[in-house]
């Protein structure tokens, strides 16, 4: 998580109601436009399928409470308005509350393509579709009890396994590869290269071996790890608690693996 940000999160009226600027929403317009073209053959079935039941608008940003009624009826999530960045703590236990946390600001017309900070596109459009999906919601719930009680050091090696799944997962299926990360969903650039860089480390993912895998949040990832389709997240969520703090544990005393990029920012 970076340590600043120049972006203030809105904060919603007594009705839940955000008021955007006409720029707010001509950003959120050629975002959308943008990246629905970017994911059409690329992004999983189940991301496909939760994009029609949520049926974003195209031209504005959405009021968290129109997304919120969808995610209700579905898999009983909502979306819950926060600051830009907030602390470890306070993500897992709204992921523990099944709120999910969307910091209401959205990136400035400089940064269309890049930007440190989940702005709102990256959060609604990255991710929520995917929350429509039971798998999907109930891993995520899962991910932040996992984390409500563990230290600050095993949140670093749990963050890890959010990063590699949830932000940056990969689904290799029989019709190809596919995306279910909502880092790689929100981001035309990384939709590309994730599915067809050929230098590219692809791995199923084997939980260990993303809790010792160093990254960072500031360049293409070097490696993936694949599912095969979004119901895989069932079997990890079935871990208990002190199963994944006893594989924290062992991937705090083994060690990470070697970074496959220069050291100075890993996580």
């Amino acid at each position: 998580m970076s340590k600043g940000t120049k972006y203030v999160s809105k904060v919603p009226d007594n009705e839940g109601f955000i008021q955007w600027s006409a720029e707010e929403n001509l950003i959120w317009q050629e975002l959308f436009t943008r990246q629905i073209a970017c994911i059409k053959d690329k992004a999983c079935d189940e991301y496909h399928e939760g994009l029609a039941k949520i049926n974003l608008p195209s031209d504005r940003i959405p009021q968290l409470g129109e997304v919120s009624k969808v995610l209700k009826a579905t898999t009983g999530w909502e979306c819950y308005p926060v600051p830009a960045l907030i602390g470890f703590g306070e993500f897992f236990r709204l992921l523990s509350e099944k709120k999910f946390p969307v910091a209401t600001f959205i990136r400035s017309r400089e940064e269309m393509d890049y930007l440190q900070e989940p702005d709102i596109f990256h959060e609604i459009f990255g991710h929520c579709p995917l929350l429509t999906n039971p798998s999907f919601a109930n891993y995520t719930e899962a991910y932040g009890k996992m984390g409500l009680n563990a230290t600050k050091e095993q949140r670093v090696f749990l963050a890890r396994l959010y990063w590699f799944t949830i932000e940056f997962g990969l689904l290799d299926t029989p019709k190809g590869l596919r995306i279910y990360g909502g880092g790689i969903l929100s981001s035309p650039e990384e939709t590309d290269y994730a599915i067809n860089d050929p230098e590219v480390e692809r791995k199923t993912l084997d939980i260990l071996d993303v809790l010792r895998t160093p990254y960072r949040i500031d360049i293409m990832q070097p490696i993936y790890y694949m599912l095969t389709k979004v119901s895989d997240l069932d079997e990890i969520r079935k871990f208990e608690v002190d199963d994944i703090m006893e594989l924290v544990a062992k991937a705090q005393m083994l060690g990470l693996h070697e970074a496959k990029f220069p050291t100075k920012k890993a996580s």
